[in-house]
């Protein structure tokens, strides 16, 4: 834990590794995304410009196998999953990225960077192939902390390696696969140059944050620390690692087949529900992926939702103002500890709906305006554009539906006060078949559309 300290006073420069672009996004792959648009989202508060660069990994040997398997060109393959993971991306609520760069559009930049590290005796070239030489770079496993002795880069063909720890830069040409021209012949870019290459590129020789997954440490940011500290460049002053989400217990991947789409997980929550789902834990905690944590994750968003809903027709259009209290400020600016911060915001939900009971207008819209506030931060604010759809039809009709609502409920507390059980589970009844759910809280019940 440091004390962050950007590089250039008022401006915060981040680099993420973004997506390998071979199938199609589940709540694991977009889990980075969101931790980092929050983080985004708190610096810019505190008065930082941000330049969040996220790049997107276009060529792979994963990518190549995926398309030969559909038969498809794996330039078509990528894009096609590119824009997936954008859409996604977008659904979510996440902020553009001041860049996304593809790692085909960085050639030149990975061939320059290669041709410093072999002018500084820290890679060969051998038939085309070019490899970094770990053991001629002394504080090779300091990110990681893994031992010279014990490193295994995970890579098949060590054929042309002086030290079976060396790692690929450049992979020489194979038949039928994309390459491009280098001084050591066609080939193509492995995959932790180009990031180096990439990040540098946009944020400079140094600059603030790189994040990513906690499985990218090791090989992937251990080696383009390494190949750019190597080469000169101070790279990243601080480095942010998200944790997994996983179901029974194992990391969700692919290979495991136990994915959660993004596509078919919005056809059972929302968006907003479902980022406030994956951006509630910290984001150096696992997230154990069940439906209950889920569905819990959805009750937590509605009562955010319904107390500003409820404010607003109240008291008339609640803007995002006001004060964030102190307890959510503190959670922030201790690691993004949004566990603690999702804690202070429910806290002021309360507060906000005990003064919508006692009849304190002026009390409820304070808490409103702080609660869009914090919930703004996660980029869960019900009342956001992104989220609130407020076109004047809409608008009558949620009016409409919500005097029809507010008189049934008072009816069925009534009867409840009166002990007239039947007829309050009767008007429940009549609630949920008109697809209004109907929740009991401390706080009076909160009612909602039903997404089912």
């Amino acid at each position: 834990m440091r004390e962050f300290h950007p590089q250039v006073n008022g401006t915060a420069s981040i680099y993420v590794c973004g997506a390998t672009v071979q199938g199609i996004p589940h709540i694991g792959h977009v889990r980075s995304g969101l931790n980092f648009d929050v983080l985004r989202r708190w610096l810019a508060r505190n008065g930082d410009d941000v330049r969040l660069v996220r790049n997107v990994t276009d060529i792979d040997d994963k990518i190549l196998a995926k398309a030969a398997e559909h038969d498809r060109p794996w330039w078509e393959w990528a894009y096609t999953h590119e824009r997936a993971f954008e859409d996604a991306y977008d659904a979510l609520g996440c902020l553009p990225p001041s860049y996304a760069p593809r790692a085909t559009g960085h050639v030149t930049q990975m061939v320059e960077l290669m041709q410093r590290l072999i002018d500084k005796g820290h890679a060969y070239d051998n038939n085309g192939d070019v490899y970094f030489d770990v053991k001629s770079f002394p504080e090779y496993g300091a990110l990681s902390g893994q031992k010279l002795d014990d490193v295994q880069q995970g890579e098949t063909d060590a054929r042309g390696k002086r030290d079976p720890r060396d790692f690929t830069l450049w992979k020489a040409a194979k038949p039928g696969e994309p390459s491009w021209p280098t001084p050591w012949g066609d080939g193509r870019p492995g995959w932790h140059l180009e990031c180096s290459a990439m990040a540098t590129s946009y944020l400079g020789h140094q600059f603030d944050i790189h994040g990513g997954g906690i499985d990218l440490i090791f090989p992937h940011h251990e080696n383009e620390q390494a190949q750019s500290r190597a080469a000169g460049d101070g790279f990243s002053n601080y480095w942010m690692h998200n944790a997994w989400v996983t179901l029974s217990g194992e990391k969700m991947s692919k290979s495991l087949g136990n994915t959660v789409s993004i596509p078919e997980m919005l056809k059972r929550v929302r968006a907003a529900e479902l980022r406030y789902y994956l951006v509630s834990p910290h984001y150096r905690s696992m997230i154990e992926y069940s439906e209950e944590a889920l569905q819990d994750a959805v009750s937590g968003y509605r009562r955010i939702e319904s107390f500003l809903r409820r404010t607003a027709e109240r008291v008339g259009p609640v803007e995002l103002g006001g004060d964030m209290c102190p307890e959510f400020v503190a959670a922030m600016d201790n690691d993004l500890g949004t566990p603690q911060a999702v804690a202070a915001l429910h806290n002021k939900v309360r507060e906000g709906n005990t003064a919508l009971a006692d009849g304190d207008d002026k009390a409820a819209r304070e808490a409103a305006e702080c609660v869009r506030r914090m919930a703004d931060v996660l980029g869960v604010d019900p009342l956001s554009p992104k989220w609130n759809d407020a076109t004047p039809a809409n608008t009558g009709m949620r009016q409409s539906l919500t005097a029809l609502v507010g008189k049934l409920l008072a009816d069925r507390q009534q009867a409840r006060k009166d002990r007239d059980f039947a007829r309050a589970d009767a008007l429940r009844d009549q609630l949920i078949e008109a697809g209004i759910a109907v929740e009991d809280t401390p706080d009076g019940p909160q009612w909602t559309l039903r997404e089912d």
